[in-house]
């Protein structure tokens, strides 16, 4: 069986267990306040070439949307994000579970666009009835998107300056950010994303590590007492050692990059390989997720020997399927697809 269903099928790189498996009798004080954590998050302040940010290391990703999302909203505001934006569709509604609406904006390649932000917010302040509504307190953006498309550093800057304008804080998921800093001919990096955004993670689950994210908070806007919140939401890793010796690791030598290149190497020989037998692409997507179109009965066929992931419905007799692959994808794993295919 052929995986390519996702980007955490496998554990963890070597360097990232080696560096566990030495700091294994090691004792030292819980909840994230070792010396690895501490380490790590000055390697990642120095990555994103953003001294005064406040990073956080959490579990993993739905949490972690969760958690920043409630802490930094107001109990009547919600959160702004894209239809296809992961917390409105992929993530059994953990948003609403706190009490705060994800309000939604159309999408163009699973990306949101700052003129249509800008006139959903003029629209909402400038109704007579907007107190009896749901505020809009925060937007929301990943990079990649669920469609694995990129936002271009003048897209983040618009929309970064509508965010300002509104004075309402712009959050990026970066999940999977390391496949998206990789990408070729992208100008969005660390920096700029930190530049950017307000608050933003470094996805380590899907980018080489067990688990972890990286929470970063660019313009001293941690919330207060933000531990304690944490704590209430049953986050808190008392082992906080697991996410700093990981990610210590991610940001020593830059591995996090380089591990995340093999992902995008390996997609666009995938890519290559798919348009050569005449397959036909959903979008365009400059990272590691493709999505090809295929009939109900290929998609079944296929099946058989290759784990994917079902996206949606084409129509009735055609479904977008995705292809992932990941830091440890090989090129055995690649052609061995391609001949399948």
């Amino acid at each position: 069986m052929l995986y390519f269903e996702n980007d955490y099928s496998e554990g963890a790189h070597g360097k990232v267990l080696e560096a566990l498996v030495k700091t294994n009798y090691e004792k030292l004080s819980g909840y994230g306040s070792d010396e690895y954590c501490e380490r790590a998050k000055e390697k990642i302040k120095a990555a994103c070439e953003c001294e005064d940010a406040d990073v956080y290391l959490l579990v993993g990703g739905t949490q972690t949307n969760q958690v920043v999302i409630d802490t930094t909203l107001k109990p009547y505001e919600g959160v702004v994000a894209a239809t296809t934006g992961h917390i409105s569709t992929h993530e059994a509604g953990a948003i609403e579970y706190t009490g705060h609406k994800v309000l939604t904006v159309p999408e163009h390649n699973g990306k949101m666009d700052a003129d249509e932000l800008k006139d959903f917010l003029e629209t909402f302040f400038n109704d007579g009835n907007h107190e009896h509504m749901v505020f809009p307190g925060m937007v929301y953006i990943s990079h990649p998107t669920e469609y694995g498309t990129l936002y271009t550093k003048n897209e983040l800057a618009n929309i970064s300056q509508v965010c300002k304008q509104f004075e309402i804080p712009l959050f990026l998921d970066g999940a999977r950010l390391g496949y998206g800093v990789m990408a070729k001919d992208t100008d969005v990096d660390l920096p700029t994303v930190a530049k950017y955004c307000d608050i933003f993670y470094i996805g380590g689950t899907k980018v080489g590590a067990l688990c972890g994210e990286a929470v970063v908070f660019t313009n001293n806007n941690m919330p207060k007492h933000f531990t304690t919140m944490v704590k209430q939401h049953g986050s808190l890793l008392a082992k906080g050692r697991l996410l700093g010796v990981q990610f210590d690791a991610l940001f020593t030598d830059n591995l996090y990059c380089e591990i995340a290149k093999n992902a995008i190497d390996m997609a666009e020989l995938l890519k290559k390989g798919l348009a050569n037998k005449g397959y036909r692409f959903y979008l365009d997507s400059p990272t590691n997720q493709q999505f090809i179109i295929l009939e109900n009965s290929q998609m079944e066929k296929i099946s058989k020997d290759v784990r994917f992931s079902f996206w949606e419905k084409y129509d009735d007799s055609h479904t977008v399927i995705r292809f992932a692959t990941s830091w440890a994808t090989t090129k055995e794993d690649v052609e061995a697809l391609i001949n399948l295919l």
